[in-house]
């Protein structure tokens, strides 16, 4: 019996598309043969993964496999699948009723069966040979290459354009804006050549986003600590301020406290789910030196509750 494949990736059967899709993220990082080079049971396990999100990430084989339709490794189930109406029906190893099967980095694309992984080789002499293998030379797609790119958060949240090695060839990847951690690109035709005049693979690149100094994401909101002085939240100031498209004015209300928090419309991340906001978290930094005035002023100040405990 095959390995269950929701098992493979971590999830329940009642996962949802987004919720398969970040299992196979975070598993494809830290299995990743970039990141384990001596460590072969790794690329074992990214192998396993793949294989298990290219089934379980594709509705359509994924309704197959929950049906029994197909097995773990993209299979069709049971004696004579795919035979097109049994052996009465012409040649069950060739023609438009055949199965092929084929692999690829990701898994199996279920377009080709090879029968001999049933029946095995011997069972072809007895048509007539290699010719007689029907899907042995028919053509199929080349086999996707994955590949994980670190990149600046800036970067990805403005889009850019990358320059990566992959196989001796320097490719233009063009990260679009508004990319987050984990994210996948999929370049088209740019894997290993197919078999027998098939399309060429993929490369699937998986974006790594680097953390910035002092900015942050909370879903499209770009969230920051803003820093300011004793003087400015007493009395009120106005301050220039970073965001992702450059420096703007912000003022800071008077009486400002910490953890209050300033909002600019708009200036957060822009992509297919629309466009955040800014948030400033205020953080008041007192004084580093002593300041005998500044504690003259304080201590006439009368004593204020401020706690509720």
């Amino acid at each position: 019996m095959g390995k269950d494949l929701y098992s493979i990736l971590g999830i329940s059967k009642t996962a949802s598309k987004a919720e398969i899709k970040t299992a196979y993220h975070k598993l494809a990082r830290k299995y990743h043969p970039d990141v384990n080079k001596d460590n072969p049971a790794a690329a074992e396990k990214f192998k396993e993964i793949s294989a298990a999100y290219d089934i379980l990430g594709d509705e359509a084989k994924r309704k197959k496999y929950d049906n029994n339709e197909i097995d773990s490794e993209g299979k069709p189930t049971g004696f004579g699948a795919g035979f097109g109406g049994g052996f009465g029906g012409g040649n069950p190893f060739g023609g438009a009723n055949g199965f092929h099967y084929t692999s690829s980095a990701g898994g199996r694309d279920g377009a080709d069966f090879d029968f001999s992984s049933i029946f095995g080789e011997d069972i072809f002499s007895a048509f007539g040979g290699a010719g007689a293998r029907g899907g042995r030379g028919r053509s199929r797609k080349g086999e996707d290459i994955a590949y994980t790119m670190k990149i600046d958060f800036l970067s990805a949240v403005k889009g850019s354009e990358q320059q990566v090695n992959i196989g001796g060839k320097n490719i233009n990847v063009k990260v679009p804006a508004g990319t987050v951690d984990g994210q996948t690109l999929r370049l088209k035709g740019l894997g290993k050549p197919g078999h027998m005049g098939g399309a060429a693979g993929d490369v699937l690149i998986t974006l790594n986003v680097e953390k910035h100094p002092y900015f942050s994401l909370d879903g499209q909101n770009v969230v920051m600590d803003l820093p300011i002085s004793l003087k400015e939240a007493i009395l009120g100031a106005k301050i220039i301020v970073p965001t992702i498209d450059g420096k703007v004015a912000v003022s800071i209300p008077p009486y400002a406290g910490s953890g209050e928090k300033l909002r600019l419309k708009g200036k957060g991340l822009n992509n297919f789910k629309g466009v955040g906001d800014q948030i400033m978290v205020i953080k008041i930094i007192p004084p580093r030196e002593k300041n005998a005035e500044l504690e003259k002023a304080i201590e006439k100040l009368p004593d204020e509750n401020v706690r509720n405990f």
